[in-house]
């Protein structure tokens, strides 16, 4: 089981994250992913969740983002936010790994700047897989791994295989 970082670290890693939102804004991102109206979304380790509101925006009211994280300080920032800004359409969950998600409900996992932490990455990516429709995506990116080891962690169990390297995020098809 993972351990949430300190309260400490996680407010910092968030100030930071509000510089990286302003000059790299979360939709572009999420643009590139090819996110629609509709779609259901998991946010695996959303943070202070600036991905889960771009998403929330981008799905609509027709759509669903689930935001996931492991430090309560995560979920409650999400909800703050949602809650400012009057997004409805998001489901926090304060878990390590397990989703309780049901199996083939989601059509795009984001997997930002999470992977390089976590403890199982097999039962995350066993846990992402169970709950992504067939076909669906995996988007990810992790400044912390270089592109071979990104390649390879994902691809190693062939649950997942490489569709398309975009500009900010590799996006995974679900095998």
């Amino acid at each position: 089981m993972d351990k949430p970082m300190s309260d400490i670290h996680f407010k910092f890693m968030s100030f930071g994250f509000k510089f990286r939102d302003l000059l790299l804004p979360p939709k572009n991102k999420l643009i590139e992913v090819g996110i629609k109206p509709g779609f259901h979304i998991l946010d695996y380790g959303c943070g202070p969740g600036g991905y889960s509101i771009a998403a929330a925006q981008l799905v609509g009211t027709s759509g669903k983002v689930y935001a996931l994280d492991i430090h309560p300080l995560g979920i409650k920032r999400v909800q703050d936010i949602a809650s400012k800004k009057g997004v409805t359409n998001i489901e926090p969950i304060c878990s390590d790994c397990a989703t309780g998600l049901e199996d083939g409900d989601i059509d795009v996992v984001l997997l930002y700047d999470t992977f390089h932490e976590v403890t199982d990455p097999d039962g995350v990516l066993n846990e992402l897989h169970r709950i992504l429709k067939p076909n669906s995506i995996l988007s990810f990116s992790d400044h912390h791994m270089k592109e071979n080891e990104i390649v390879s962690e994902i691809t190693k169990k062939s649950l997942f295989k490489l569709s398309r390297k975009e500009k900010r995020s590799y996006i995974f098809l679900k095998v």
